[in-house]
């Protein structure tokens, strides 16, 4: 049995115990990773299901001494992350909690070989980005336990301040696997830059990983430090800034939460800019705790929202992509094919009509023999040429569509004699898409489960299913 099995049985008897709504999804998640597995959209030992983390996840993501650690010590109540305006944490730390009241920082290593942590593996990820870097998984990532109770039955995570220039690419590779398996995203932004145009490159790439995903509920958007607007009332000329320079890149936020840190003492002679602004970092803070502290209510929402577009983006995107490339390269050079075999056949026929050959069966052999290497010759030349044509082509579609399946690979998988001599493609067929439709609907079904497990429209009072009724419910 392969890793990547073990792993979705595990998760699936997890979910279980969390939800039991959730008891097939990892199940599911597992029929996906098998037709991906056999066109050669994922590796065997990829799973689509490690996008969903055993506990609800919240990464805090943001610019350089942006205030991130600060926040954090203080939803904590306890100073975990260090602070201060040099980069003193240049590494992603994973918070969880521990019983024990001392805090414990760990290597990198304890979340890259388990499976449970949501950075299974980075190593590969890291050396696809770096080559050679993921050997040193130390020092991109730690992990530390802390005695808290707002910790309880969730992870945090502390980003780096990826504005940085050191391990840049690996960065964002990390990056971009926590924003995509994230149940909550907080992006810090800092008040005291009014002049966002130094860090354009890094607002691109925040634009890039969040505009137009189906799960942007989930990001909240934070200008920290909003105490140095106090003396002059500007706030409203910072805040402005900041949204003219994001809308400029194609992200248009409504609302910036603005906070600063509750230790902080205003320096303001005007008692009413001091307390409008108090009163707005309060407010603001609630509800970002609010935020965090719910973050398990919509954990199931996000579980089946992650299957129906995983779902959805293999049956209705990547397989249809890769089907057009195959059938393409396929009808291409069987064209070519044909053409050269009717080239060759005339050539032939011409030939012995001149030379009088034509009834020799010595020469009709050897021509026929040359014949075929030829036609073998152009058949291997026409394939290559179209394959890279098309691999090309596959490698600009799913950049531009930003799918999380390898077209390319699927290509390269596919793309054999089998298919050119059957037309058929291995492991794809109306069968499997129709169970790729079940899924769909299914998915469907439990998310109007769901809504009945936590609405009530109608007021009435509702029996309580056993168990073996809601199991029966979800099969």
């Amino acid at each position: 049995m392969q890793a990547s099995e073990i792993y979705v049985q595990n998760l699936e008897r997890h979910l279980s115990e969390e939800n039991p709504l959730l008891v097939d999804v990892a199940r599911n998640f597992q029929i996906i990773d098998t037709v991906a597995g056999e066109l050669g959209l994922i590796r065997p030992d990829q799973s689509t299901a490690r996008q969903i983390p055993w506990w609800p996840l919240i990464s805090i993501l943001g610019l350089f001494s942006a205030g991130k650690s600060s926040f954090i010590n203080h939803f904590l109540k306890a100073k975990v992350q260090r602070t201060g305006v040099q980069a003193v944490d240049d590494k992603f730390t994973v918070l969880c909690y521990s019983p024990d009241p001392e805090i414990k920082t760990l290597p990198g290593l304890a979340l890259d070989v388990d499976p449970r942590f949501p950075f299974y593996q980075i190593s590969r990820d890291i050396d696809e980005a770096m080559e050679g870097e993921g050997k040193r998984i130390n020092a991109y990532l730690q992990l530390k336990t802390c005695n808290s109770e707002a910790l309880k039955g969730k992870i945090l995570i502390d980003s780096p301040g990826f504005d940085a220039d050191a391990q840049r690419s690996a960065t964002l590779r990390i990056t971009k696997h926590i924003i995509d398996i994230s149940d909550l995203v907080l992006i810090f932004f800092d008040a005291r830059r009014p002049e966002p145009g130094a860090m354009r490159d890094t607002l691109e790439y925040l634009v890039k990983t969040t505009v137009d995903r189906y799960d942007s509920e989930k990001f909240l958007y934070i200008l920290n430090q909003i105490d140095v607007t106090a003396r002059e009332d500007g706030l409203a000329e910072v805040v402005a800034a900041w949204k003219s320079a994001l809308a400029e890149k194609g992200l248009n936020i409504t609302h910036f939460y603005t906070i600063f840190s509750p230790e902080i003492e205003l320096s303001c002679d005007n008692e009413y800019v001091k307390n409008r602004l108090e009163a707005r970092r309060d407010r603001d803070l609630a509800e970002i705790h609010r935020r965090m502290q719910e973050v398990e209510i919509k954990r199931a929402y996000r579980i089946l929202n992650a299957l129906d577009a995983t779902t959805k983006e293999l049956k209705d995107q990547a397989i249809p992509e890769l089907v057009r490339a195959l059938m393409g390269w396929r009808n291409w050079t069987l064209r070519l094919d044909i053409l050269v075999l009717a080239v060759l056949i005339g050539g032939v026929v011409f030939a012995g009509i001149v030379t009088g050959f034509w009834f020799s069966p010595l020469a009709d052999a050897v021509a026929v023999i040359a014949g075929l290497g030829v036609l073998g010759i152009f058949h291997l030349l026409f394939s290559g040429l179209f394959k890279a044509l098309y691999r090309r082509q596959l490698a600009k579609r799913q950049a531009r569509l930003k799918l999380n399946f390898n077209l390319v690979r699927g290509f390269d998988r596919c793309a054999g004699w089998r298919l050119f001599a059957t037309g058929k493609i291995k492991g794809w067929n109306e069968a499997i898409r129709n169970r790729l439709e079940e899924i769909v609907n299914h998915t469907d079904i439990l998310i109007q489960r769901l809504n009945d497990q936590l609405t009530n429209p109608s007021g009435k009072a509702r029996p309580l299913k056993k168990e073996a009724e809601v199991e029966e419910a979800v099969s």
